[in-house]
């Protein structure tokens, strides 16, 4: 029997496999990303943190409502500051595990995504996410930064002048043309994208007569989300050559397959681990080499994009 190859190489990382966690999940303590990364995540991403540290909002904040989880947890966060001791800490326990570490940024100005990133910088993660489509922030119509190519453009400059290390900007599924911003953030120094955030959604109780969160709306993510965000992977891959983590209702290993093959270096995992905890890593590694041995695959790269030549 062929040995079935799960490594991967983003940007200048080697993966034990392509399996990521998603920012906003199990992603605030070092001590759940050690055990995330034990657990079979090939890379592991903080929680996005901002400039200041916030609450967010009331419960209820996130909801399984039977296509997948919706979620409005209010980008609760302990401030850039405190965040380097916690990326520091977490660096400590993954480098003996080969594991690198995603810092994840967001920020309510174009320059404050600046400020934010040189201080996260001192913390020396492997890479920088860039969260630019989180709805809880944007202009004052609520268009998230990731809403316009311009705006998209302007952000990823802003944090490439102040840091050395590789950015990967985390980009909104809920726009006209999510190519045309890819070009316009890989233009401004984008190293990768993450693709996609959360689908806008709101789930109301009948019953009660009123939306199930505190938020009323919230991000809809899980398995509606994954032919969604397949289209955008699949769009952003026939663009641009930068790698792409492709985010969004992986489940399981087919999942997972189906995202490299629309084109993704690597896949991003979060409502998974919501659903069944971090040993949902070694399950869908262990379907996706499965997958890959059924199918006469032996390492990621026969896959790559090989659903959009």
């Amino acid at each position: 029997m062929q040995k079935i190859d799960l490594t991967c190489s983003f940007l200048d990382l080697t993966l034990n496999n392509p399996t990521v966690l998603a920012s906003g999940i199990l992603g605030t303590s070092a001590t759940l990303l050690e055990r995330t990364a034990r657990c079979g995540a090939g890379a592991v991403t903080a929680k996005s943190c901002g400039p200041e540290p916030r609450a967010g909002h009331p419960n209820p904040v996130s909801v399984d409502w039977g296509g997948g989880v919706i979620n409005a947890i209010g980008l609760t966060n302990p401030g850039a500051e405190e965040e380097v001791h916690l990326l520091r800490e977490s660096k400590a326990l993954l480098a003996p595990l080969g594991v690198p570490l995603i810092a994840s940024i967001f920020a309510p100005t174009v320059e404050q995504f600046g400020e934010v990133a040189r201080t996260i910088s001192q913390a020396e993660p492997d890479l920088i996410e860039v969260n630019i489509s989180c709805p809880n922030v944007g202009d004052e119509f609520g268009t998230p930064f990731a809403g316009l190519p311009d705006t998209a453009a302007a952000v990823t400059a802003a944090v490439k002048a102040v840091t050395d290390i590789p950015i990967s900007v985390k980009l909104a599924p809920n726009v006209p043309s999510i190519a045309r911003i890819a070009a316009a953030v890989v233009e401004a120094g984008a190293d990768a994208i993450t693709a996609v955030n959360t689908m806008p959604g709101m789930v109301i109780d009948a019953e009660a007569g009123r939306p199930v969160l505190s938020n009323k709306m919230g991000g809809i993510s899980g398995p509606a989300l994954k032919p969604i965000a397949l289209r955008c992977v699949a769009e952003i891959a026939r663009t641009v050559s930068v790698p792409i983590i492709g985010t969004g209702g992986v489940n399981t290993g087919r999942d997972a397959a189906e995202m490299i093959l629309a084109g993704a270096t690597a896949v991003g995992v979060g409502t998974a681990v919501w659903y069944r905890g971090p040993e949902a890593f070694q399950q869908i590694n262990d379907e996706l080499r499965a997958f890959m041995a059924q199918e006469g695959y032996t390492h990621l790269e026969e896959m790559r994009g090989l659903a959009i030549r």
